[in-house]
């Protein structure tokens, strides 16, 4: 047993392939099957825009829930995720636990959206408030996907295939050229090439394959991480993770921590959830493509059920990494972000290694093709059809392939952009969904559950949170270089007053001549930023119901747009799409979380 620990734990050098044969093989085997339900799911035409863009509204639950995990899990799984857990252990686990929202999703709003037909997400803004909160809406979602999701996904691509390949450069035409530049270029391409003439159709089918290769592979690196940690035995393996991240293993932390107090954490966390999972486009077309409620409700829960893992599959892992690279003996050497990926190079037998690689690879273009469609919907439909509204079905079908094709040009570069800059804009550029999501999550809850919101308030409050989220956007990015005199800069010093390396007195002379110079400024870089993101809710909030109390009711036909507007026949659907089965399994994955929570409090 000690041998086969020692196996394990020993790193691939850079000289050692780490893929043999084996690996290559079940590579390719993995390939072809990709490209076998990629012609099979390409069989039938897209003729129109829900064709395309909504797969002709025939999805089952199967494909629906298979696909709204595989968009889910990207860049900020395979790369942050794991190395999250490394440097902070438990701490982002509350962005995971979050399948209690997927079930908000599948009750609450499907049956609305699903009534009201919509394409897309600030369609439903239109037919509620306005043309103007669409417009909003629809050029921020498609900022936020092309200049931050799409460019993570292929910078996580990049940690990946050159940690897997073990190589940093390539020969080309006799010239040495960057690995980042094959790997980025491949992997866009390739997703955009199956993106644009498969559509949303090819994504569906695809993550019915993708989704339990990844969820097998990650098990597989768990199991083998705690072998190795325990040299044989999973629950000694466990113990000395526990046992070497400490209080990192806890959910909640004080509030005292500078990066993770509970206060900020709870809501905040919530907040962005609720966004992301009942509001954003890149999620929800998903359950828009279901053949009625009831496949998309049980598609819900399905997803409901595979959002348990990536605390598991993903965050644990890079926890035990960091238990590995603390054990006596042991080769195995890491940062936080190649976590994940440095365990699949140096921990798995070959053959498994092989498996998990297309798991991880085909996650990322799953989640790149979804961002591309997302995008080119949001273009084609809220738009173009507004420009064309009399455009036929292939016509739209045309726009949306070139918009595609035009989404992932810019998405290459964007990422060229980021790269030739040689800075950390990058990072600041994904607080974006942080900082704007509090006000879409507010229009969305207000306009549903409350028929007296108006128009009005709806387009002004957005703009004061949208407004808001830019100016702490714009303050991060001030001070992302501002240092003190002991050479630290603001974040560092509060953790150095959090452990205690400084005292208070120390902490307020080295911010004195900060707060001097910078003023208000540095007043809202102080406040963390999911404070922020709560203040943000509450102040678009307050705006709604005072803007909506001081102007004109709103038409009563637009009732049938909010949660009270269903007619007798629509209601009785509704309940004929659920039964007791779907209760008690949707129930389950509520008491799954809690205990979660108990356990890792």
């Amino acid at each position: 047993m000690n041998i086969l620990c020692s196996h394990l734990l020993a790193a691939a050098t850079p000289h050692e392939a780490v893929f043999n044969g084996l690996d290559w093989f079940v590579i390719a085997l993995f390939i072809i099957g990709m490209v076998g339900v990629i012609l099979f799911s390409m069989r039938k035409k897209n003729e129109s825009g829900k064709d395309y863009f909504l797969s002709g509204r025939d999805a089952n639950w199967l494909q629906i829930g298979s696909s709204i995990f595989s968009s889910n899990i990207g860049s900020e799984h395979l790369v942050g995720l794991a190395g999250a857990g490394f440097v902070t252990g438990m701490a982002m686990a509350h962005w995971e636990m979050q399948p209690w929202m997927i079930l908000i999703l599948g009750w609450v709003f499907v049956p609305l959206y699903d009534r009201m037909k919509v394409f897309t997400m600030p369609e439903f803004l239109e037919l509620r408030f306005s043309r103007g909160s669409r417009n909003i809406l629809s050029l921020l979602t498609i900022a936020s996907l092309v200049l931050t999701k799409i460019a993570a996904t292929i910078y996580a691509g990049d940690v990946v295939i050159r940690t897997l390949l073990g190589i940093n450069s390539v020969m080309i035409f006799g010239h040495t050229i960057d690995i980042f530049w094959v790997i980025a270029l491949s992997l866009a391409f390739t997703t955009g090439v199956y993106t644009v003439f498969g559509g949303m159709r090819v994504i569906m089918y695809t993550a019915v394959l993708q989704s339990p290769v990844l969820i097998f592979g990650s098990l597989c690196i768990l199991y083998f991480g705690l072998h190795a940690l325990g040299h044989g035995s999973l629950i000694e393996g466990w113990n000395v993770t526990k046992a070497t991240v400490g209080d990192n293993l806890h959910l909640i932390r004080s509030n005292n921590d500078p990066e993770w107090p509970w206060l900020a954490i709870l809501p905040g966390s919530a907040i962005i959830g609720f966004w992301y999972w009942c509001t954003d486009q890149y999620i929800v077309q998903r359950v828009l493509a279901g053949k009625n409620q009831q496949e998309s409700r049980r598609g819900s829960i399905l997803a409901g059920y595979f959002k348990l893992t990536p605390v598991f599959i993903f965050l644990i892992p890079g926890m035990v990494a960091f238990a590995l690279t603390k054990m006596p003996g042991s080769n195995f050497t890491t940062t936080g972000d190649a976590a994940y990926t440095t365990m699949v190079a140096q921990i798995l037998p070959h053959g498994i290694k092989g498996i998990v690689a297309c798991g991880m690879i085909v996650a990322l273009m799953a989640s790149l093709a979804s961002k591309f469609n997302a995008s080119a919907t949001l273009f084609t439909m809220d738009f173009y059809r507004e420009w064309h509204p009399n455009a036929s079905g292939k016509t739209e079908v045309l726009v949306g392939r070139l918009a595609t094709a035009v989404i992932v040009f810019a998405g290459i570069c964007w990422v060229l952009v980021i790269k030739a800059l040689h800075s950390n804009l990058y990072e600041y550029l994904q607080s974006v969904q942080g900082y704007l999501s509090p006000s879409i999550a507010v229009l969305f809850a207000v306009g549903v559950f409350w028929k007296r919101a108006t128009a009005p308030a709806a387009l002004w409050s957005f703009i004061v949170g949208v407004t808001g989220g830019f100016a702490r956007l714009a303050t991060d990015l001030l001070f992302k270089d501002v240092t003190v005199s002991n050479g630290s800069n603001l974040k560092e010093l509060k953790v150095q007053l959090y452990q205690g390396t400084i005292t208070a007195d120390q902490y307020a002379n080295y911010i004195a001549p900060i707060k001097q110079k910078y003023g208000l400024l540095f007043t809202m870089e102080d406040i963390h930023w999911l404070y922020w993101c709560q203040i943000l809710f509450a102040t678009t909030l307050v705006l709604m119901i005072v803007i909506s109390l001081l102007t004109k009711a709103p038409d009563p036909k637009t009732v049938k747009f909010t949660w009270y507007g269903a007619t007798p026949e629509e209601k009785i659907a509704t309940r004929a799409s659920w039964n007791w089965i779907d209760v008690v399994l949707s129930v389950v994955i509520v008491a799954i979380v809690i205990c979660f929570y108990i356990k890792f409090f």
